[in-house]
């Protein structure tokens, strides 16, 4: 403890991180309830959602690969963006990565890089399947940014034409700089190392970001779309999720309509909006404008 940091502060101080516990409780919250009335897997798949006999059209000739956030889940992410592309004529497929130990439902929790080796994996399967040479990659927090790991260091760059990240942790997070107040709490930052390594992974200046971002954002021959929204609680500051590079398109949720309101799980869940904005990324020969109209799209 900094000798400065007198023992009169220290109340305060704890009652701040226990909020910061608290708010990640809410934000898994929402993800907990979805689980408990969450359709199985067969059920996704009678809705055209990972249906393995899908063969990709020539008007969209890649599957589309989902990759959930951090604590989420293959389904519980997807229930929105998932019908919404497959009644578009893709063929699209998620998988679960991350998985921890006797923790159901929750996943994304993992190290990430061995996350990645689960998606280069998974991805390999959709190919064989679908018998398409390259797949679209569209990925939620984590699973925006998890995927370039996999881009840059397993050779799925030869694999993926496209990576859409929405709200991706691709330099990390502060969690509106509450991840500053682990020095003061020793034990906490090991705790989160050794039980959830994805959330260590992800913090700014991390081992595991600064290995990622060494060397540029990205890679050739691979098209990027970031899709943020300045009113993401998780992933801060929201512009951190930016790439730089070739190939890369940035988009603020709010640039496109300033009425949407959503934050860091509504933008990859229920927003219409970003929805359009994704499709436009996977096909931009046939893109039309994201606007507030888009929302009965």
């Amino acid at each position: 403890m900094l000798p400065w940091f007198r023992a009169a502060r220290v109340p305060r101080t704890r009652s701040v991180f226990a909020a910061f516990l608290l708010a990640v409780t809410l934000l898994v919250a929402p993800t907990a309830t979805a689980t408990a009335a969450s359709p199985t897997a067969a059920t996704a798949t009678s809705r055209g959602w990972n249906d393995y006999s899908c063969k990709p059209s020539a008007a969209h000739p890649r599957p589309v690969v989902l990759v959930h956030g951090t604590f989420g889940n293959s389904v519980d992410n997807w229930l929105g963006l998932a019908p919404y592309l497959v009644n578009r004529g893709y063929c699209v497929f998620s998988l679960d990565y991350g998985q921890l130990p006797g923790v159901p439902f929750f996943h994304g929790l993992g190290p990430v890089d061995k996350s990645a080796e689960q998606l280069s994996v998974f991805v390999d399967k959709v190919l064989a399947a679908t018998g398409a040479p390259k797949t679209d990659i569209v990925g939620h927090s984590q699973g925006g940014m998890m995927p370039n790991y996999y881009l840059k260091f397993l050779g799925g760059a030869a694999k993926v034409n496209a990576l859409i990240g929405i709200a991706p942790s691709n330099h990390g997070t502060t969690l509106l700089g509450l991840t500053n107040l682990l020095p003061y709490f020793p034990g906490v930052e090991k705790f989160i190392n050794d039980k959830t390594p994805a959330l260590a992974d992800q913090v700014v200046g991390s081992p595991f970001i600064t290995k990622l971002t060494a060397g540029g954002d990205t890679v050739p021959g691979v098209r990027y779309t970031v899709i943020a929204t300045k009113y993401d609680q998780v992933v801060t500051p929201y512009r951190t999720q930016y790439l730089n590079g070739p190939n890369v398109r940035n988009v603020l949720l709010q640039d496109l309509c300033p009425l949407d309101l959503s934050e860091h799980l509504a933008i990859a869940t229920v927003s219409r909006v970003a929805f359009h904005e994704v499709n436009n990324a996977l096909d931009p020969a046939r893109a039309t404008p994201t606007t507030c109209a888009s929302v009965v799209g």
